[in-house]
């Protein structure tokens, strides 16, 4: 669903969830050897400039006396030496160092970085922008990652290279990333004189009476007299002499006209306080050049204006252009390129070297700002003039409507940028957007109240970190921006109402459904008493709060919640519209979560259909019902019609969006799952190493999805007995699950229980215990007793208890287990079953087959009525009780039960299959004549079973639980 703090959805936008079959909480194994490798420099064969460096702007004076004395500093202290640059606005900071820059270009040095430092977020950004040009950016790394990479690499380098952090503010900050050792020379421009405390610095004023003057001869191409009072009546300052000389030039003025035209100005008209930091000439000499500008460029006005509100770091032209698309027809943007190469000339403005984004110094900035602030609005002619100027002090000012224009630009950007799993395709986009809208909030909150279109984009920004699966800054962003549409619009606003919601979304995405589901049931509550019961947004509210209640487990409240919203949709929308269909699809997905595949499949069955004949076959929201039907069938037992739809959804998934597409990898991790279930682990483990490998370069190592596919990587291994490749991968994806979800997260939970069945799985129930027994704590202080998760922890931990021997405490926990599932999920849930069966397995080993083999009989007949007597948990149910009866010694009973059972698995999996191979076993230890039963598959093993693997291992029936708690057949030695 789109951000609800938006005015209305972006076109397009899906309600179809495609699910991704992800870690269930039974299952847990991995094998792989995780192998870390220690990265040697990466050869740098040519020269490497990187970042937005300043381009060399007309008559520049290169200030030779400054560039020794930095360069003996630079020199003279030996490796890593830091030398901050600092001084007033406008001295020339930033062009001393782009010197110092080019210089070093010149001579050949490796690698010269250019990294704007204004905070540690953009620090970060450029060095892991370096690390990709030094070749050291790998698949699996973060930027963080990859940020100190590119430092590290740069405290071992022998040769010069050169690292600038330009605008520093922070000591703090810039110290942790400067090199300590090497030959890597670094340079800091800052304001800030606290650098002098740690680094020896070049202290930058105001031009020489020769410099300057020698620049205004250059600029304007005239030496006529004048130019020294020129300079002297702008304090020698570089920037306002660059102002002078482009001005002059422009107007081909002599110096004497100009100082008549400098000193009349009617600063005090514009400025009534002139901004500390700079002298009054400065100012003057801004807005003589602003004025030429906009006198004689069409469009310069508003440009301009839009530029001093922007990011000061610099705002890349598609940000300008209002669009996304990197292919954009020149003729679309002649209009702008055109304004921009004018504005250059005036020296108002630059561009880096690359000529990807705009620059305008931040006193230029200032200026602009404080006369936009002191101009009454008056109207619309004067967009091209500048308006009257005035006091500002009544009515709207200039610049409330220069906030607007830029509000307005950033709106037409945003609605390029795609939302929900396409957002990963314009990350850099998406980046942009956040850190152009973080300025206007900045500034607007200095200046005024916030407009709502404003936090209507930070709901955006907040929006698609979340999509991107970064809810470190996600979640304070939608924090401040609920807090923010309370205090301006109130509480029970429409757009209040929908950041409570999506701040509720992101504490779901979090895990953190203690705060998720209050919010979500308070914004319910307001939407049917502000807006109706019949509101879209109400219906959308109550779909959230129904999935919210879902994933806690809590059945009984999501299915009446899911009935009545798609009822509503159906009155309201109409059962063709595309809600309606996502409540749909909803509703059959909570059926199937409660074992109810009578009625999931057929409502996935209409969803598919009504989705082709409404949206199209190629739509996304199609593809992700097709996704989920063929997954119901597998959760069906029906391999045989939920692999061909696995397949041709990903086919067309790849047809249409991409190989890359996060979509994409989702259903290729279903296929590879699907091809799991079967037994065909040949096709399955490939699968889910090209998908990993996918996920990891596409979405990145921390993302969710990467993390999921990295336990199902290590259940596929442990499937396939691999225990050596399962374990540390296990261990190595909890490791990152807690570092980046955090250890309550329901996905952290589900990481530790698989480690700890791998752990038991290897026979290590010292290890696995504990876990278990951490895990299954954890589960109830976070989750509730009752929740399905909860319920399974349970069964796991009796099964340790089990396989220690102790079926004293096993028995005790399978019977609470139990009884509780009956009481949560009912009689007939799939799991309910399974751990009936695994209660009969505990009386067995504990040799109580008066108790183990009703319990097995009401348990088959239970999964036949249920599941059908081909599903595959049937088969296994029909396989353990043959296995007690054969545990009885009641070979009459035992070996037509076998017969059965392998008739059907060959007729239903397939002669290969690991559970008709495991029933083949049973069947011939049960026919040779004084056998003993445990050698092959005796009667009495726990639900387990699906070929020739260890009983501990995960079930191939698409389950997710291991052989021994899933459907029974026990493995063949």
């Amino acid at each position: 669903m789109a951000a609800d703090g938006s005015s209305e959805p972006k076109a397009g936008q899906s309600v179809v969830s495609s699910r991704i079959h992800g870690d269930l909480t039974q299952i847990g194994h991995v094998a792989g050897d995780v192998v870390i490798n220690n990265h040697p420099l990466s050869p740098v064969v040519e020269q490497i400039v990187e970042g937005d460096i300043p381009q060399q702007p007309r008559a520049f004076q290169e200030r030779a006396d400054l560039l020794e004395r930095l360069h003996e500093r630079v020199v003279g202290q030996g490796v890593a030496v830091v030398d901050a640059v600092t001084g007033t606005p406008g001295v020339g900071k930033s062009l001393l160092a782009a010197s110092y820059a080019w210089a070093c270009q010149r001579v050949g040095w490796l690698v010269i970085a250019w990294i704007n430092a204004e905070t540690e977020e953009q620090i970060v950004a450029g060095l892991a922008g370096l690390a990709r040009r030094l070749g050291l950016f790998d698949p699996d790394d973060d930027a963080h990652t990859a940020a100190v990479k590119a430092r590290d690499w740069l405290a071992a380098a022998d040769e010069p290279a050169l690292l600038v952090f330009d605008n520093a503010t922070d000591v703090g900050q810039v110290k942790k990333w400067c090199p300590a050792t090497g030959a890597t020379r670094i340079l800091i421009t800052t304001r800030n004189r606290a650098f002098h405390t740690l680094y020896e610095a070049v202290d930058v004023g105001v031009f020489t009476p020769g410099q300057a003057t020698a620049f205004l001869h250059q600029r304007t191409g005239s030496t006529s007299p004048g130019a020294e009072e020129v300079a002297a009546e702008l304090g020698l300052l570089p920037l306002a002499v660059g102002q002078a000389g482009a001005y002059i030039h422009r107007r081909r003025l002599t110096y004497p006209a100009y100082l008549g035209l400098l000193r009349g100005y009617p600063l005090d008209r514009y400025l009534p306080h002139t901004a500390e930091g700079y002298p009054h000439g400065t100012a003057a000499a801004i807005l003589l050049s602003v004025d030429q500008a906009e006198q004689t460029i069409p469009g310069a006005h508003d440009m301009l204006e839009l530029l001093a509100v922007l990011a000061e770091a610099g705002v890349p032209r598609a940000v300008l252009y209002g669009t996304t698309d990197p292919h954009l027809d020149p003729a679309d943007t002649e209009g702008v390129d055109q304004v921009l190469a004018d504005l250059v000339d005036t020296s108002l403005i630059s561009f880096s070297e690359d000529g990807t984004t705009v620059l305008m110094h931040r006193l230029t900035s200032r200026v602009l700002r404080e006369r936009a602030h002191h101009t009454p609005t008056t109207t619309s002619s004067d967009s091209e003039t500048g308006g009257n100027a005035g006091d500002g002090e009544s009515g709207e000012n200039r610049l409330t409507h220069v906030l607007d224009n830029a509000i307005a630009l950033l709106d037409r950007f945003n609605t390029h940028i795609p939302y929900d799993a396409a957002t990963w395709t314009a990350r850099s986009a998406v980046e942009a957007l956040i850190e152009q809208t973080t300025a206007l909030y900045s500034l607007v909150t200095a200046f005024g109240d916030l407009p709502e279109p404003l936090l209507v984009l930070r709901a955006w920004c907040g929006r698609y970190l979340q999509d991107l699966a970064d809810l470190a800054r996600a979640t304070p962003l939608l924090q401040q921006n609920l807090a923010d549409f309370e205090r301006v619009l109130g509480g029970d606003h429409p757009s209040t109402l929908g950041s409570r919601n999506n701040l509720a979304s992101a504490y779901r995405a979090a895990g953190d459904l203690g705060r998720a589901i209050p919010l979500y049931e308070q914004t319910l509550a307001d939407r049917e008493r502000v807006l109706g019961g019949d509101h879209p947004s109400t219906l959308t509210s109550r779909n959230n709060l129904a999935s919210a209640y879902q994933a806690t487990g809590d059945l009984g409240r999501a299915i009446p919640l899911h009935e009545q919203t798609l009822a509503d949709s159906e009155r309201v929308l109409g059962g063709d519209h595309p809600s309606t269909l996502g409540s749909r699809n909803n509703l059959a997905a909570t059926y199937e979560s409660a074992g109810d595949l009578g009625r999931a499949i057929p409502l996935h069955e209409q969803t598919l259909a009504d989705s082709e004949r409404v949206l199209g076959g190629d739509h996304p929201s199609t593809l992700g019902s097709r996704n989920n039907l063929a997954a119901t069938y597998e959760s069906a037992g029906d391999l045989g019609r939920a692999i061909p739809l696995h397949e041709q959804t990903l086919a067309d998934s790849e047809r249409v969006l991409g190989g890359d597409h996060p979509s994409t990898l989702g259903s290729r991790n279903n296929l590879a799952y699907a091809y799991q279930a079967a037994g065909d682990l040949g096709r399955a483990i490939p699968l889910y190493e090209q998908n990993l490998a996918d996920q990891v370069r596409v979405l990145g190592v921390d993302h969710p999805d990467a993390l999921s596919s990295r336990n199902n990587l290590a259940l596929a291994y442990q499937a396939a007995g691999d225990l050596g490749r399962a374990i540390p991968l296990y261990e190595q994806n909890l490791a990152d699950r807690e570092r980046v979800l955090g250890g309550d997260h329901p996905a952290t939970l589900t990481s530790r229980n698989n480690l700890a069945a791998a752990y038991e799985a290897a026979g290590d129930l010292g290890r696995a215990i504990p876990l278990y027994e951490q895990t299954l704590a954890d589960l109830v202080r976070v989750l509730g007793g009752d929740h399905p998760s909860t319920l399974g922890s349970r069964n796991n931990l009796a099964s340790a208890y089990q396989a220690a021997g102790d079926l004293g405490r096993a028995i005790g926990l399978y019977e609470q287990t139990m009884a509780d599932q009956v009481r949560v999920l009912g009689v007939d849930h799939p799991d309910t079953l399974n751990s009936r069966n695994n209660l009969a397995y505990a009386y067995q080993a504990a040799g109580e087959l008066g108790r183990a083999i009703p319990l097995y009989e009401q348990t088959l007949a239970d999964s036949e009525r249920v599941l059908g007597g081909d599903h595959p948990s049937t088969l296994g149910s029909r396989n353990n009780l043959a296995g007690a009866y054969y545990a009885a010694g009641e070979l009459g009973r035992a070996i037509p039960q076998y017969e059965q059972t392998l008739a059907d698995c060959e007729r239903v999996l397939g002669a290969t299959h690991p559970t008709t191979k495991t029933v083949r076993g049973n069947l011939s230890a049960a026919r040779r004549t004084g056998q003993p039963a445990g050698t092959g598959t005796a009667a009495g093993q726990p639900t387990e079973g699906y070929g020739d693997v260890d009983r501990t291992t995960p079930c191939a029936c698409g389950s997710g639980k291991k052989y021994k708690r899933c459907h029974g057949a026990p493995p063949a030695k």
